[in-house]
């Protein structure tokens, strides 16, 4: 049995997780929170991680009961994500591969997402919305290559929601997105805003500019409309494709109202969708275990010298020899 240990620390998270030919044998991470009507900065971002990645590595081996020596391969996020958080990682995780003896592996981030959500939904060939804090993508697999057929021309769905909640205070504890989905359950009154689909590709960036209703109103307001965009364009892509499975992951594919909406989508096509809970959708090393996993066991192994970051790795650089 092959048993990988990943680091993730794209974003505000950072997680380690282990997986062992499939399961999940530890996940444990921690949260950077600011005060409401901030954001994260790369660099404060980065300090929380150093102060605490050593205890998530520990939790990791304990949860997992397993030895360095127990270990066959570390995997750490590439990229894409932010600048200072992703070196400390890949520092961290380049270290333990050197002082364990262990081969390398550099995951592209929104592959790991992928491939987790392959693990736990047991989905065959999805196309997959992917949507997060920094990354809005509707993906599909062919010829070796996890191929984008539209994303978002400007900031990310998950940006929106969270400059949105800046601008109306709302907490960032457990995150922007979650409490915003809670204050839209009371929304009642739908304030039409801009609902930008181009082809393939949404735009949100307009949508921030319309605010003029209560704060759960705007949730309420906000939500269907950037989701419906989403449903729209996943839809024209399972159409393109010839695909009865859509497959959601990223941070804010946990928004029940988003697996909701594109699940009804899914029964009119008789189509199924396949979603995960905060365990795995939300940034987690579990997942770049995974996709690690998947690349070791084909051959890839990265090289100590070109172990570096890369801010923007795009999903369809990556060359999928895992897959048929």
């Amino acid at each position: 049995m092959t048993v990988v240990i990943g680091f993730e620390g794209s974003a505000n998270k950072i997680g380690i997780g282990i997986i062992r030919d499939g399961e999940v044998l530890s996940n444990p991470r921690r949260t950077y929170i600011t005060p409401p009507g901030e954001g994260f900065q790369p660099s404060d971002t980065a300090r929380h991680h150093r102060s605490v990645i050593l205890t998530v590595l520990k939790e990791a081996l304990e949860q997992a009961g397993l030895k360095p020596s127990d270990i066959d391969c570390v995997a750490y996020t590439k990229g894409p994500g932010m600048g200072a958080p992703l070196v400390t990682a890949a520092l961290v995780a380049r270290t333990v591969a050197q002082l364990w003896g262990k081969p390398l592996v550099g995951v592209n981030h929104c592959i790991g997402h992928i491939e987790m959500g392959r693990l736990v939904t047991e989905a065959d060939n999805p196309t997959v919305l992917y949507v997060s804090g920094g990354n809005t993508q509707v993906i599909a697999y062919s010829e070796r290559r996890y191929r984008i057929f539209g994303e978002t021309i400007d900031i990310a769905v998950g940006n929106c929601l969270d400059r949105f909640a800046r601008v109306i205070k709302i907490s960032n504890d457990p995150s922007p997105g979650y409490n915003i989905e809670q204050m839209a359950k009371k929304g009642t009154r739908y304030a039409e805003l801009p609902y930008t689909v181009k082809g393939m590709d949404v735009s949100f960036s307009g949508i921030l500019s319309f605010i003029e209703c209560t704060a759960e109103d705007l949730c309420f307001s906000l939500q269907e409309t950037v989701f419906s965009m989403l449903v729209e364009i996943t839809e024209r892509a399972m159409a393109h494709c010839g695909s009865r499975e859509v497959l959601i992951v990223g941070g804010v594919g946990c928004n029940l109202r988003l697996q909701e909406m594109m699940g009804l989508m899914c029964s009119e096509r008789g189509a199924k969708l396949f979603a995960t809970d905060e365990r795995f959708c939300i940034d987690n090393g579990a997942m770049i275990a995974q996709a690690g996993w998947e690349m070791f066991r084909s051959g890839q192994v990265t090289e100590l010298e070109d172990s570096w970051i890369t801010q923007r790795y795009r999903t369809d650089e990556v060359e999928v020899t895992w897959r048929d």
